[in-house]
């Protein structure tokens, strides 16, 4: 990765987490998390490997970050994840105080970014808000998803 790297290789970063997920049998879900163009976090979905059901790879990024950096709020970071993150993450996210997330594929049966509840940008309940992007890589990280669905049924 070059010393500059682009959103979209932010992503590619991700997906390549979200493969290792799915050649260890997990819903191939990657995220990374960055900050003035570093890399804090990183995690890949885990759940089964984990017996966690909070095991989501924003959840495992998000506790990475937490460690590296020594706090549970994390101002000034975006996070890039290959599917559109759910109630649960979207959830951490707001608690983590994550500025941006971009997602990749949407999620229609469960998406909290604007698919199916719109928590992250939206909500001004809440007292912090998250901006989001999606559709970043959507195709290529959508067909991962659906190929890896594909070869279960």
């Amino acid at each position: 990765m070059s010393s500059v790297a682009s959103d979209e290789d932010w992503m590619r970063r991700a997906l390549s987490l979200a493969e290792r997920a799915a050649a260890a049998g997990e819903v191939p879900v990657g995220a990374v998390l960055v900050r003035a163009g570093e890399l804090v976090g990183a995690g890949w979905n885990r759940p089964i490997a984990e017996n966690d059901p909070s095991a989501h790879a924003e959840i495992l990024a998000l506790r990475d970050a937490g460690r590296r950096l020594g706090n549970y709020r994390l101002p000034g970071t975006c996070l890039y994840v290959t599917l559109e993150p759910c109630p649960m993450c979207a959830g951490a996210i707001i608690q983590a105080r994550i500025e941006r997330v971009f997602f990749a594929a949407a999620d229609p049966k469960g998406g909290a970014c604007g698919s199916v509840f719109d928590l992250l940008p939206a909500d001004v309940r809440f007292n912090h808000r998250t901006a989001c992007t999606g559709g970043l890589l959507g195709d290529e990280c959508g067909a991962l998803l659906r190929d890896f669905f594909r070869l279960r049924r």
